[in-house]
């Protein structure tokens, strides 16, 4: 049952970060939590997630806002170390609440058309949220998503930036993981068997990407936000 469950998270969640620029870790982490011990489920969350930032980095070059990409480098190089201490601190239970109370937020922020100006001290700002989040969790996109959802950027422009600073932030923190927490063979067994299913949602996201209105593509994020996130505060409880 738990291979099935895996082969549905890493498949799904590859198409939407894929066409979305953003879906991977969002989607994929509250669900390898309940499968996998919270060090595994984030080391191998980063490990993928670098594969389909790598993959289609060549694709969206064109895309990068190379000032943005730079301000939330900086930034995140604050917010890497902080990660890293909530991680080993934090009780895994409160680890899922804090995730499910963030990825609700967010969802709501973006169904009500929450509107933010960009600046160059947010980009800062939104920087460090970033990786702090992405050391502690392995999810930088709610920030970002937020972010740029709210300074209305088209979703070329989104997708680019976002997949070129989660080549950089994926690295760190992958790094810093194995560093301060350790790692074992289950991380990379499994992320290795995950990788045809991750070349797959590439394929498949492409094409979504192509052919599905921006429209639709909002309505089904919602809905994987607001799903994913109630699951996720249900078991926390537990």
């Amino acid at each position: 049952m738990n291979i099935l469950i895996f082969i549905i998270i890493i498949l799904v969640a590859s198409i939407l970060q894929t066409s979305t620029g953003f879906g991977f870790s969002i989607l994929a982490t509250p669900f390898l939590l309940l499968i996998f011990e919270p060090m595994e489920a984030i080391q191998i969350n980063l490990i993928l997630s670098l594969i389909i930032s790598l993959s289609l980095i060549t694709k969206i070059k064109k895309d990068i806002d190379v000032g943005i990409l730079k301000r939330f480098m900086i930034g995140s190089v604050i917010g890497l170390p902080l990660g890293i201490v909530t991680f080993i601190v934090v009780d895994i239970n409160k680890l899922k609440l804090a995730i499910s109370l963030i990825i609700l937020l967010l969802t709501i922020m973006l169904i009500l058309k929450f509107r933010l100006a960009q600046n160059k001290g947010k980009d800062l700002l939104v920087g460090g949220l970033s990786g702090s989040l992405t050391a502690s969790i392995g999810m930088p996109g709610p920030p970002i998503l937020l972010y740029f959802s709210g300074t209305d950027t088209q979703k070329e422009k989104l997708r680019g930036t976002t997949l070129a600073f989660y080549l950089f932030i994926y690295s760190m923190s992958l790094v810093i993981q194995v560093i301060f927490a350790g790692t074992n063979k289950t991380v990379w067994l499994s992320s290795g068997l995950a990788l045809p299913l991750v070349l797959l949602g590439l394929y498949l996201g492409q094409l979504l990407y192509k052919w599905v209105n921006q429209k639709y593509f909002q309505i089904f994020t919602y809905f994987i936000l607001l799903f994913t996130g109630i699951y996720l505060l249900i078991d926390s409880w537990k």
